[in-house]
């Protein structure tokens, strides 16, 4: 007679669909500066990173750096069609990321400071303004 119990084969691992299924699942469970920079700010990243490739590689790392950050007008260079979406996303895309990853960081500290909730202060401030006057005719 032998001392163990039969061995039983392990279930298989997750497959891709299940493991993406559940990654997705747990976003929730994030801050909302980690679920803003995960699902908001990296894909924004990774178009703006293609499109700075994509004008390093045709006019030049350094033209691209400057049409990036307004050293040069993007009609200057040679192709513009792929340096005037360079210049606007320098312009207005790069300070929104930073805006809102600025923004979401300063709320996350704010509430984590924040002791008593809104309604309870609220709630003390009626009680104060509403209390009989001192009686000492002040």
């Amino acid at each position: 007679m032998t001392s163990g119990t039969p061995g039983i084969p392990p279930p298989p691992p997750p497959g891709l669909r299940r493991r993406v299924s559940r990654w997705w699942r747990s976003r929730d469970a994030l801050s909302r500066l980690h679920r803003w920079l995960l699902l908001r700010a990296v894909p924004l990243l990774v178009v703006f990173l293609v499109l700075f490739a994509l004008n390093g590689a045709l006019i030049g790392w350094t033209d691209a750096y400057n049409v990036l950050i307004g050293i040069d007008s993007p009609g200057d260079v040679s192709p513009q069609w792929s340096a005037w979406p360079l210049s606007i996303a320098g312009w207005a895309a790069v300070p929104a990321l930073v805006g809102g990853a600025v923004g979401y960081a300063v709320t996350d500290q704010i509430q984590a400071h924040r002791t008593r909730e809104l309604a309870e202060i609220l709630d003390e401030l009626r009680r104060h303004s509403t209390s009989p006057a001192n009686s000492d005719g002040g």
